[in-house]
């Protein structure tokens, strides 16, 4: 099977597209980024749960009917980008992501819509062996958000009538646990950071929020089937001191424990292969430029 858009993509209309978890704080800073920089190529469209803007109400997990009636107004969707999942969190009911990925996969196919992007992690790698994991590396997860992502994938496999891909994201700069800090820290409380052998620090896969938008237009556009799962990250990997100096925050380097892993990083190379990647997306300024522009209002 070929990916073709439907609906209104026929009558000579950019294909439309449902971005659930919209209200999220990924989801929202690609609709505030979506809002100043439409995509040339392709609608996409929010999905809330309740009324609290223009999109889509519509709860996946009670069912595809509001979806299916909505897919029939505007004459068709062409593809769903599955942002919304449950984030680690005391008390937060983890394999709620693979019931979000069952009613994702079953709202698609009670709707005719031919192409998934559902949000993974690279959680599901584990803590590798320092060396980038490309999307052949075994997932040995070693904590349960890690492990209940890895069940959502296994549901989002047995969809094969689908084009379905599940994306390991790596860190989306804004969202993740270093930068959502940075208004915390002051002089005489730092933020903390592990220092390793060589006096560098924690080194991980990162994205800017508004790049991951362009990657998320690029593969609603791709023509051919996508591959089964896809790392998200920058080309390439980033040093977490060199964040938060783009950042000015203030931060103190201690010692790291036994326990603790310098490199977890992503191989993004296929990815590369589905998306014109620019030079400045692997920048650290960059990315928090991105992220000061997009996120919430003070």
């Amino acid at each position: 099977m070929t990916f073709r858009a439907t609906g209104p993509s026929m009558l000579g209309v950019k294909p439309l597209w449902v971005l659930t978890g919209a209200s999220g704080r990924v989801g929202r800073m690609l609709m505030r980024h979506w809002l100043r920089h439409p995509p040339s190529g392709v609608r996409i469209v929010p999905q809330y749960r309740s009324a609290s803007g223009p999109g889509l109400v519509w709860s996946p997990v009670d069912g595809p009917d509001d979806l299916v009636q909505w897919a029939r107004q505007q004459g068709g969707v062409a593809g769903l980008i599955m942002l919304a999942g449950v984030t680690p969190g005391p008390g937060k009911a983890l394999d709620g992501n693979a019931a979000l990925a069952k009613a994702g996969v079953s709202a698609a196919r009670a709707a005719g819509v031919p192409r998934l992007l559902v949000a993974s992690s690279s959680a599901v790698y584990g803590a590798g062996k320092g060396l980038p994991m490309a999307e052949t590396a075994p997932t040995v997860p070693v904590n349960d958000y890690g492990r209940a992502k890895l069940v959502a994938e296994a549901v989002c496999a047995n969809a094969p009538d689908l084009d379905l891909c599940c994306l390991r994201i790596g860190n989306v700069a804004g969202a993740d646990a270093l930068l959502v800090n940075v208004p915390k820290a002051r002089p005489d409380s730092p933020l903390r950071l592990d220092r390793f052998a060589d006096g560098g620090g924690p080194v991980r896969s990162y994205i800017g929020p508004a790049t991951l938008a362009r990657v998320l237009e690029s593969l609603a556009l791709q023509q051919d089937n996508l591959p089964p799962v896809l790392n998200i990250g920058a080309p390439q990997s980033v040093a977490m001191q060199d964040l938060l100096d783009a950042a000015q925050a203030p931060y103190a380097m201690l010692s790291a424990p036994a326990s603790a892993f310098q490199h977890i990083t992503l191989d993004c190379t296929k990815l590369a292969t589905l998306h014109d990647f620019a030079p400045e997306d692997s920048d650290p300024a960059t990315m928090v430029a991105q992220w000061q522009t997009l996120k919430d209002p003070e």
